[in-house]
């Protein structure tokens, strides 16, 4: 699998008409894969598309009306903490950001608008979710999430799964197996101190020599 990285969206050309979950093929508008800079030291992990991005293609965008079973509030998006941190263009179209060193995907490709994943329909997506990890080897996975949290931790750290809970954990760093975990409220549901203390977390983190020895490629 080869990245195409003349564009953001799905650079690795992963299946676009997948069917491995037959009851997501009919409720979805589009297979919603990863998108972002394949060289990203950054990797956002959520747990599904948005009602918006499963309109447009592109993980995390949000309406904000969209409360997408969180709360009522309004409250920031993952979009406006990226261009605060300079790793999102403020000027680039809406539904297609300028993200630089960031990723963004999901633990599952597919949206039902009235519930969440099961499991098995997280396992079913796992191989792309994998793939896209090994390829991009990032330095920093985000889970997004509790649902991202728990399959993020079990997988790529040796933290018991009862010791990550959010907020319990938000704006900290986790020692993972050859990468950090810094995991993070849904946005929308974030407080603004809490939009505050992630922020100011991650950009000491970025100030940081945090990029590890795993061979990667220079930037």
């Amino acid at each position: 699998m080869d990245a195409n990285q003349q564009t953001r969206a799905n650079p690795y050309g992963m299946d676009e008409e997948c069917r491995n979950c037959p009851a997501l093929c009919e409720t979805r508008t589009q297979v919603v894969h990863g998108y972002g800079d394949v060289g990203a030291d950054f990797l956002f992990v959520g747990e599904r598309p948005t009602a918006r991005a499963d309109t447009t293609g592109v993980p995390f965008l949000r309406d904000a009306d969209d409360a997408d079973g969180g709360s009522d509030r309004e409250g920031t998006t993952l979009r406006r903490m990226l261009e605060r941190l300079g790793l999102c263009d403020v000027t680039s179209p809406a539904d297609r950001p300028a993200v630089e060193n960031v990723y963004l995907t999901n633990l599952t490709r597919c949206r039902d608008p009235d519930r969440h994943p099961t499991d098995e329909e997280v396992a079913n997506c796992e191989p792309y979710l994998n793939a896209e990890i090994r390829m991009i080897n990032p330095e920093i996975l985000v889970p997004v999430g509790d649902r991202a949290l728990e399959a993020i931790g079990i997988e790529y750290t040796t933290t018991p799964v009862d010791d990550l809970s959010l907020p319990d954990v938000h704006a900290t760093t986790i020692r993972g197996r050859g990468f950090e975990l810094v995991p993070m409220v849904e946005p929308q549901d974030q407080t603004d101190t809490q939009t505050q203390a992630w922020l100011e977390h991650f950009v000491d983190l970025m100030a940081s020599d945090y990029r590890q020895t795993k061979g990667r490629r220079e930037r």
